[in-house]
Order: C-alpha cells, then sequence, then structure tokens
C-alpha cells in the first residue's frame, strides 16, 4: 500500500497520519504498564489496538502505525525480554493489519529509543548505556522483524540525538523499506534540544539525521508551541518531505494527563500554517485522537 504514498509525496500532495496510539489506548480504559507503558496492551487488550486503528482508518489517516513504539529494542533488552519483544511487535502488526483490511492505507512499524523511564515522570533513566555495536544489533533485530512480520514503511519515532537514534534509523534503512524520521525536540534554556537529550542541540540532531537521507522527516512529540521553529531549523538542513504531528498534554509514567488537550480546530489552524512552511504530512501523537485526525482529514483531504 506504499505505492500510494509515494505517489502523494512525489506529487506534493497532502497526507493524513493517525493520532497518538498509546494514549487512545490508555483513554479507552486499558491499564498501562509500570515498565513497558502501552506495550503489552497488544496481547492483553487485542480488541482495543484493533479498534483505535479502525477509528484513525473511519478518521480519514493515509498511514496507520502498529503499536510498536514501546516495545523498544533498548527497553526490552533492559528488562531481559527480548524474545518478547519479537513477539508482541507480530501481534502488534497483525491486529494493525486487521484494521487495515479492505482500506487503501498503509500500515508502518514504529521504532524508537525507548529506555526505562523514571516513575512519574517523562524522563528516561540514564544509568545504563549500551556500547555502539550491541545497540545497533539490538535494532537491526527489531527492524528485521517488523519488516517480516508485514508492514509497509518503519516510522522512526521520538529521534533526539546524533548516537542512538543515527543508529536505529540506519538499521531500519537496512531492511529496504521506505524510512520517516520524526525528531522530537523540546525547550531548554530558551534553546532547542533532542526531547530529553539537553546535551543534544537540535540544529545538530536535523543536520545528522537529514543527512541518512529518509524518506521523509517529521517534527512530532514536540509541542504545538516549538513545531514551528523546529521546522524552520530543519528546512535549513532538509530538502525533502515533511511530516508534523505534535503532541499534547503531559506524560507522568505510565499514564498521559489529557490535561490542556490542542482542540482539533486550533491544530488545524496551526497546521495551515506549518503546511506554508512545506509540510505535507499532518497527524497527531501523544495526547490527540480520532476527533483531531477528523479535522485534520477534513481541512486538507
Amino acid at each position: 500500500m506504499y505505492d500510494l504514498i509515494r505517489a502523494k509525496l512525489a506529487g506534493g500532495q497532502t497526507i493524513i497520519l493517525d493520532g497518538g496510539t498509546g494514549t487512545d489506548i490508555q483513554r479507552r480504559g486499558v491499564p498501562m504498564s509500570n515498565s513497558t507503558w502501552c506495550a503489552e496492551a497488544n496481547v492483553t487488550h487485542p480488541e482495543v489496538v484493533r479498534d483505535v486503528h479502525a477509528d484513525y482508518i473511519r478518521a480519514g489517516a493515509d498511514i496507520i502505525i502498529a503499536n510498536t513504539f514501546a516495545t523498544s529494542a533498548l527497553l526490552f533488552n533492559a528488562l531481559g525480554r527480548d524474545e518478547e519483544m519479537l513477539a508482541i511487535d507480530k501481534a502488534a502488526v497483525k491486529l494493525a493489519r486487521e484494521a487495515a483490511k479492505s482500506h487503501p492505507v498503509a500500515v508502518a512499524g514504529s521504532m524508537s529509543t525507548m529506555r526505562p523511564v523514571v516513575a512519574g515522570s517523562d524522563r528516561t533513566s540514564k544509568q545504563r548505556e549500551w556500547p555502539e555495536a550491541e545497540a545497533r544489533a539490538l535494532f537491526r533485530r527489531k527492524a528485521a522483524n517488523l519488516a517480516a512480520a508485514g508492514v509497509d514503511l518503519i516510522m522512526m519515532e521520538m529521534m533526539r540525538d546524533t548516537d542512538y537514534s543515527v543508529w536505529a534509523t540506519q538499521a531500519a534503512q537496512a531492511t529496504g523499506l521506505p524510512v520517516w524520521v520524526g525528531i522530537s525536540v523540546e525547550r531548554h534554556d530558551g534553546k532547542l534540544t533532542g526531547f530529553g537529550r539537553e546535551d543534544q542541540d537540535f540544529d545538530t540532531v536535523a543536520r545528522v539525521l537529514a543527512a541518512l537521507n529518509p524518506d521523509v522527516i517529521s517534527i512530532m512529540h514536540t509541542s504545538p508551541n516549538d513545531t514551528d521553529e523546529a521546522i524552520d531549523i530543519l528546512r535549513k538542513h532538509w530538502k525533502g518531505p515533511i511530516g508534523a504531528y505534535p503532541e499534547s498534554g503531559y506524560f507522568k509514567m505510565p499514564d498521559w494527563t489529557f490535561v490542556d488537550i490542542i482542540e482539533p480546530d486550533e491544530l488545524v489552524a496551526r497546521s495551515r500554517v506549518w503546511k506554508t512552511k512545506g509540510v505535507t504530512a499532518f497527524g497527531g501523537c501523544c495526547g490527540l485522537g480520532p476527533d483531531h485526525i477528523t479535522a485534520l482529514h477534513k481541512a486538507f483531504s
């Protein structure tokens, strides 16, 4: 199903992405894990996961993203659950495929560099580091498993640095599948940095990841208030297609706090501005649901 997406990208046409899958699973009453957030839902509540994907398709999404962000190769390795990660990812892709059956929708697999998260916060525990060779091997294993499970493309999500994000992206590209890179940023001392990586200047991160030449680069899981500046910085280093799918609300591991969520109409208004900056793929990340995607679909399709 990626041929339609490829044609839209080539023609500069608008592409609608889905919204926050993990947070919508939580919104529907599924308990989140204290160690793996929304990953377990693929096996404990498959019908809910499938329904979330189906609702995003009904809302007008051209691409849905399987619930594989939280099955991070680093996180599951830290927990000693490498084999379980493979099984959970296969289940996640199967659920997305079932939801997309008979619909002209592409199914993406999500890859992140998520590590254990400090309880009650959105901060990563930095007690553990992986040598480059070991990290690359873990990322290759996850990417190959997603490809074997049948995804149409791989979405790199919450890329934020010039080490792990590079290794993970290159592992995804080695599958031969289309790869979209999603970069997450936040403001630290008035300057944009990689999310949770205040040591990583966003300008440098954007330049390094752009050099990998993925199919698309998105600004994602970033406050709508910081997305404009992030797009401007990205444009200095990247002339290819750009996506934007912000987050809204607050994360306190293991739950998303649905507070100060951007209204669908406001998301559309912001997206119209991002479109003038060259963005052609629009969606939502954590905290944003089917109503937001419906509004984007009506506005741009």
